[in-house]
């Protein structure tokens, strides 16, 4: 079944938007993603039908309390879990995991160990190294080969020991776009003792998560990632939310994933992911199974594969630009071990001034470490500005890919 990407587009507002006539390239897509109308549609009837706070006894509260619900059980489908209670809501990805890193430090003791990758955005490295340092913690590291842009999993059972008790690993790199072999990695994890944390917020957006089938303790994303609101996610083993000291205000519930909720949260937002999930699932087209994990294991399968054609493309046009470095996987069999996020460096190019450049010109990309600071030292490119960033996602075309490769060509002549 061919992917309609037109069709696509045409659910996205924002895809439409003219800047002084200029046409724009969405290509910024591993900072944040656009939203389609049905996003916007169901916050706006969550903030004109539903707003109040949960557990009332009038209509606007039990309507917030469906629209939490609805959110809850969403996020189970999307994520494969065994039950909505095992789904947290929270800011962001960041925020969440700075909360849980308190919750489970209060396990560890001083001398323990932690393994954090040298590869992961910095949301899955500080809160961890904070916590070592506020509770007497050893910190291990978890190299990868930074000319395959890839780990070799041999490696990790050189730095696990008998006293690791917590493995943190990222699905999917924000700089490089390697998808990681997260199901190996808790696996080994698991048999040294180990709980495993996971960021998926980079791997959520391009293909089908199972947290059963991963065998994760913890795994993290965020909506705004995957064309909702910005909106953070946790999903926990129900065992271990349970076991876990929350840190809460005491009318809060004890039982999770209440307890982890303290406070307010964003109504607004829930109702948002859940309809970035029912958009993902309608993407499997026409005869798509009734239940909606099925139907989304079958939308992201399409969008998988027609992603690869844009990394493929992508990848090989800017390795055929002299001067150009593309970090990461680039061999063109290579195209399932990573998500369209591309990162490249030019042998005497600024990489800000780059991205200025194609700014200029209505192309949105990133430059920069974009916090993924271990990764962009061990690349040794920290202290040159870092790289260019461009990520494509599903409602991206072959002919933006193009265009956009033009305009770098330009833009280095220039520089």
């Amino acid at each position: 079944m061919t992917f309609d990407v037109e069709a696509v587009r045409r659910r996205f507002p924002a895809l439409a938007r003219r800047d002084g006539g200029r046409r724009r390239y969405y290509l910024d897509n591993p900072a944040g993603t656009q939203v389609p109308q049905s996003v916007v549609d169901a916050m706006s009837h969550c903030l004109l039908d539903a707003n109040a706070n949960l557990g009332g006894t009038f209509e606007t509260s039990r309507r917030a309390d469906a629209i939490a619900a609805g959110a809850h059980a969403a996020m189970a489908d999307l994520l494969n879990a065994p039950s909505a209670d095992e789904i947290v809501f929270g800011q962001n990805m960041t925020t969440l995991t700075f909360q849980f890193s308190r919750a489970i430090g209060q396990q560890l003791e001083p001398g323990d160990e932690i393994v954090l990758s040298r590869m992961d955005h910095d949301a899955n490295v500080q809160p961890w190294r904070l916590l070592a340092r506020d509770r007497g913690l050893v910190v291990r590291w978890f190299e990868f080969d930074t000319e395959a842009g890839e780990f070799d999993l041999a490696r990790l059972d050189d730095v696990l020991t008998g006293k690791t008790r917590l493995v943190c690993i990222g699905a999917a790199s924000n700089l490089l776009g390697t998808l990681n072999d997260v199901r190996g990695i808790c696996r080994r994890a698991a048999e040294a003792g180990a709980w495993t944390y996971v960021d998926a917020v980079q791997s959520v957006p391009h293909v089908s998560t199972d947290v059963q089938d991963i065998g994760c303790d913890f795994l993290v994303c965020s909506a705004y990632k995957f064309f909702g609101p910005h909106q953070g996610i946790l999903w926990g083993r129900l065992e271990r939310l349970r076991k876990l000291d929350a840190y809460k205000v005491r009318p809060a519930p004890d039982a999770p994933p209440g307890r982890y909720e303290t406070g307010t949260q964003s109504h607004e937002g829930m109702a948002g992911t859940a309809a970035a999930v029912d958009y993902l699932a309608e993407l499997a087209g026409a005869g798509a199974p009734a239940d909606r994990r099925s139907a989304l294991c079958a939308a992201m399968a399409r969008m998988a594969d027609y992603e690869r054609e844009l990394s493929a493309r992508l990848v090989r046009g800017l390795v055929s630009i002299p001067g150009v470095t593309v970090h990461g996987v680039t061999a063109a069999d290579g195209m399932s071990r990573r998500v369209p996020t591309v990162s490249f460096t030019h042998v005497s190019a600024d990489p800000h001034e780059v991205a200025r450049r194609l700014g200029d010109r209505n192309f949105f990309v990133w430059s920069g470490h974009n916090y993924a600071l271990e990764a962009a030292r061990a690349l040794g490119i920290d202290g040159r500005g870092g790289a260019v960033r461009i990520g494509p996602v599903h409602y991206n075309t072959l002919s933006e890919i193009d265009d956009l490769l033009n305009a770098v060509e330009d833009v280095l002549e220039e520089a």
